[in-house]
């Protein structure tokens, strides 16, 4: 049996920075060792189940595992975590104690762990470790949870969960994806559940001026596809991805 071989990265530079996307959906900057992971959103099955939505309550350790393996690939020295990492102020108090465990190990598994604050989880739990900040700079980059609307060069934010249509042989492909005119970059969204918005909406166009880029997440690569190849969703999706 051949080992199976992980999606080749997308290299690129963000705003001169070195950046690698990762088609699980994490961007690295090497120059900084620091691995940065947005939109985890622990604990959103048990949010639905509580709502009567019955879903399977995986979500959590699913995201832990895939973080974890990230980790291992890129060995960073710091993890950002970009927001909305818990899906709600209660999530703490849901998650099952073997995943609480292995949260706490990972944090303590690299020299610097920061939560920024997000819409989501304003007050990331302090019990499983890391510093808890509102934005943070890294050189010429600025990040931060909440993607400001207008030029901001540097700035890597989250919140918008992009994807990207594109289409091929015959059929489209939607897909998470990076959202990026390597100036600033919008993150995927990491977490199970997540869902996401397609880089053709106006949100992404108030942020970038038009519509970016998109590192599409493959099976075997991240994909750099331009601005003018991607399409927009049906309306009945777009109203369906606004209402969640």
């Amino acid at each position: 049996m051949t080992e199976r071989t992980h999606p080749r990265p997308h290299a690129f530079a963000l705003k001169g920075v070195p950046a690698l996307a990762d088609a699980d959906g994490v961007l690295f900057l090497p120059d900084f060792a620091t691995l940065i992971v947005s939109d985890l959103h622990f604990e959103k099955g048990s949010a639905y189940a509580s709502r009567g939505q019955l879903i399977p309550p995986y979500d959590t350790r699913s995201t832990l595992r895939r973080l974890t393996a990230c980790i291992a690939r890129h060995r960073p020295e710091q993890v950002i975590a970009l927001g909305d990492s818990f899906h709600d102020l209660g999530a703490d108090g849901r998650i099952d104690g073997e995943d609480a465990a292995a949260l706490q190990a990972l944090v303590a598994s690299v020299a610097s762990w920061v939560w920024i604050e997000g819409n989501h989880d304003p007050a990331p739990p302090p019990r499983f470790g890391g510093m808890i900040r509102h934005a943070l700079e890294i050189g010429p980059l600025t990040l931060r949870h909440l993607p400001g609307e207008g030029p901001a060069p540097g700035e890597i934010a989250g919140h918008l969960h992009p994807c990207a249509k594109v289409a091929g042989r015959g059929r489209s492909v939607r897909a998470r994806c990076f959202a990026t005119d390597e100036q600033r970059l919008i993150m995927p969204a990491f977490g199970a559940f997540t869902g996401g918005l397609n880089v053709r909406d106006a949100a992404f166009g108030r942020c970038f001026g038009r519509t970016p880029d998109a590192l599409v997440m493959g099976k075997t690569a991240v994909h750099h596809i331009g601005a003018g190849r991607l399409l927009p969703d049906p309306a009945r999706l777009v109203r369906t991805v606004r209402a969640r």
